[in-house]
């Protein structure tokens, strides 16, 4: 360390920044842009997807599938058929990341302008790693949230969210019956909570979290304008801060939290390093709450206009845990991932080379009418919506679709049988986000 580096760091870190910004979002969207203005159909749907409701994306869907089950694009390969995204998410010749030989100046600028403040996107991020560091990473967290871990959780969520609703009545009976906006006093914060738990933070803490997880979760999207990435790093940076004193602190004083058992956690005497702990609590925080949010949102708005689809499920309760599957698959809460060709390979009979990336648009997947009957209707009751593959497949297969599903399940039952007849009124606003798909805004009337 020099005297000049208090000096030059933080003007170097001035640069960086924006040259992070135009490698990673500035340059694909302009990319998506100009491809949609030539009529390609990928940089169509990318441009098309901002503050839309997926149901309007249900044309290009079938444009693209009309084209084949994998259509070749001005900008890569797009796969649209659900067998077709399922074997391209399940195949060991598909990775995550970025391709290997693909413009060394663009990598050598990623490389130079990285940051080493943790993002659900950036390793050691289970989202962005392959074996054998994955299989590590997904060993050690499979046992802390498992299925049971999930059981466990279950009576503690319906106290929750038992509370929030409280909370709404108080609300509403101390207003006269005013508007409230569903996201902000309830689908955001029942996540959130839950989330805090898991990850053992104090109480006098929740609300950084919940600032944190609102801040993070755009860092899932791509093509965000430099006044949002800007938002996003601050959030991050301010999460990374907390989270390494959150995690010091449960290594002195360890909870009775999942957090604590994976800190706790080892494989053959090895456990995660500090970097791969804050990974993946930054990850569960951000995907995590995030996706259950949008789930939860677009749950209540279809549930809402299809009257028919919820009065079976008060004829039936049973139903729920299905009906979450329904809305998992007809308004799914990411559009679309992507994957990197490992080696030469071939998806549904066409060809790739090695480094080819192909995107799987989870979205048209779901809307398949080889695998879903009648696939553009709302049905609660139908036998396959588990086939949906709005959390993945294969070895990067969501490690919180228990969690969701049991949130969903939960959210959405308790909230109509408290309010059943919720009535959702004009400005309801989507997210501005193209991977990300959910209500911003759900403004409501609990009176009925």
């Amino acid at each position: 360390m020099t005297l000049l580096d208090p000096v030059i760091r933080p003007l170097v870190d001035q640069v960086k920044t924006p040259v992070r910004w135009g490698v990673s979002h500035a340059l694909p969207r302009a990319f998506f842009r100009a491809a949609a203005r030539r009529g390609d159909i990928q940089g169509r749907l990318i441009a098309a997807a901002p503050g839309r409701h997926t149901f309007d994306l249900l044309d290009l869907f079938e444009e693209a599938r009309a084209k084949g089950s994998v259509v070749s694009t001005r900008l890569t390969h797009m796969a649209v058929d659900h067998a077709a995204v399922r074997e391209v998410l399940s195949s060991n010749d598909f990775r995550t990341g970025v391709p290997s030989r693909a413009g060394s100046r663009m990598q050598q600028l990623a490389a130079w302008s990285a940051t080493d403040v943790i993002s659900p996107v950036e390793p050691p991020s289970l989202l962005v790693t392959e074996p054998p560091d994955h299989t590590r990473y997904r060993k050690l967290v499979t046992r802390v949230f498992s299925v049971r871990a999930v059981q466990r959780l279950q009576e503690r969520t319906a106290e929750v969210a038992a509370g929030l609703l409280d909370d709404l009545d108080k609300r509403v009976s101390e207003s006269g019956g005013a508007p409230v906006d569903l996201i902000e006093a309830y689908c955001s914060l029942l996540p959130v909570t839950v989330i805090a738990e898991i990850l053992g933070v104090p109480m006098a803490d929740r609300a950084k979290v919940l600032e944190f997880g609102t801040a993070a979760a755009p860092s899932l999207d791509m093509g965000l304008g430099w006044r949002r990435f800007r938002e996003v790093e601050s959030g991050l940076r301010e999460f990374d801060t907390w989270l390494t004193q959150h995690l010091e602190s449960l290594r002195r004083e360890p909870g009775d939290n999942l957090l604590s058992e994976l800190v706790a956690a080892q494989d053959d005497g090895v456990g995660l390093t500090p970097h791969e702990l804050k990974a993946t609590a930054g990850l569960v925080l951000a995907a995590g709450f995030e996706t259950t949010v949008n789930l939860l949102g677009n749950g209540i708005a279809l549930l809402h206009d299809h009257p028919d689809q919820l009065a079976l499920l008060r004829e039936d309760a049973s139903l729920w845990g299905n009906a979450v599957d329904e809305v998992l698959r007809f308004d799914p809460p990411v559009l679309l991932t992507g994957r990197i060709a490992e080696r030469d390979t071939e998806v549904a009979g066409k060809r790739f080379n090695q480094d080819s990336v192909v995107v799987t648009v989870l979205a048209a997947a779901n809307r398949d009418p080889e695998v879903f009957t009648d696939p553009n209707t709302f049905d609660v009751t139908r036998e396959n919506a588990k086939d949906h593959v709005s959390f993945s497949a294969g070895r990067h297969y969501c490690l919180g679709a228990a969690l969701a599903r049991m949130e969903g399940d939960v959210g959405l039952r308790m909230f109509f049988e408290r309010y059943p007849d919720v009535r959702l009124l004009p400005g309801a606003n989507r997210r501005p986000t193209r991977i990300l798909r959910g209500y911003e805004r759900l403004p409501a009337s609990l009176r009925g």
